[in-house]
């Protein structure tokens, strides 16, 4: 580490479904932050870690922001993104190429003035016309005086690197915080619940209730084995049946997946049990919350 050397938190912020989560797992490298096609999938606040020879960039991964439910778990949520927007150096504002509607817009208007507002245009990948790309960008930057628009593709990678480098110049000089190895400061246990609820918003497709989570309530670990034992909460007692599936084959499909997920990142072998418990309005619930991780 040099005087030069460089060290500041990145608000990942946009509306649900933008790709933020996919973005951050490209810049860090390693799979901390769940995703899936469902809007809402990011519930937490989630920082992510990437150290260079030059910089430590903290990305602090938010939740979409809500504004079609009005629970006690979205509120949370929302506050969850004003509280990252007030405490980082530089913001990402994410959109997808060819799409800024109303919500883009209205999000826009929420973000401070006050420090640097890079406009990360993701999905480039899947525009049809390429040749629409620069009309697009130039249109946008018209809505507000971005520090940089970086466009780039976060599933296939490209662009990346450029937006690093165009987020390394508004990074206070600063020692790092964290560890050169550090990924990210969520314990495996957050980890462990956050790849189960991916299984069930992947595999659950529109059967998905929107009144579900995932609790830990045993991480045990002997030497390179773990032994986690996973609580699936759901609202009502019609979603059991479909969270298990016919002889119990969807539960066991989407515990597999998660427990294969939990060994590639933590690096060992992962005995997972799992099973389904009826807490009806735990959305609604503060202490619910709280227990279940959502501060």
């Amino acid at each position: 580490m040099t005087a030069s050397f460089r060290t500041g938190y990145l608000a990942i912020v946009g509306r649900p479904n933008v790709g933020k989560s996919t973005l951050l797992n490209r810049l860090v490298g390693q799979k901390i932050s769940i995703t899936s096609r469902k809007p809402q999938t990011t519930r937490h606040r989630i920082t992510g870690v990437l150290t260079t020879q030059e910089c430590q960039y903290i990305f602090v991964d938010t939740p979409g922001f809500q504004s079609k439910h009005a629970s006690v778990l979205n509120r949370t949520m929302n506050r969850n993104v004003t509280q990252a927007l007030a405490d980082v150096d530089v913001v990402l504002f994410v959109i997808e190429a060819g799409r800024f509607g109303a919500e883009d817009r209205a999000l826009l208007k929420l973000l401070p003035e006050d420090r640097p507002l890079l406009l990360i245009i993701n999905k480039i990948d899947r525009l049809d016309d390429k040749g629409q790309l620069l009309p697009f960008i130039e249109k946008l930057a018209q809505e507000r005086n971005f520090a940089e628009i970086v466009p780039l593709s976060a599933q296939q990678g490209n662009g990346a690197d450029e937006l690093l480098r165009a987020a390394a110049k508004y990074l206070p000089f600063a020692a790092p915080v964290f560890d050169e190895d550090d990924i990210t400061d969520r314990s495996e246990r957050f980890l462990a619940a956050e790849l189960l609820r991916e299984k069930l918003f992947r595999n659950l497709g529109d059967e998905l209730p929107y009144g579900i989570a995932v609790e830990i309530e045993r991480f045990e670990q002997e030497g390179n084995l773990r032994r986690i034992f996973a609580a699936i909460i759901v609202d009502k007692q019609a979603h059991k049946g479909i969270i298990i599936g016919k002889n119990g084959e969807k539960l066991k499909t989407m515990s597999s997946d998660a427990r294969l997920d939990m060994e590639r990142l933590f690096g060992g072998k992962v005995y997972l049990e799992t099973w389904v418990k009826v807490k009806s309005g735990w959305a609604d619930d503060e202490r619910a919350l709280k227990r279940l991780g959502y501060e």
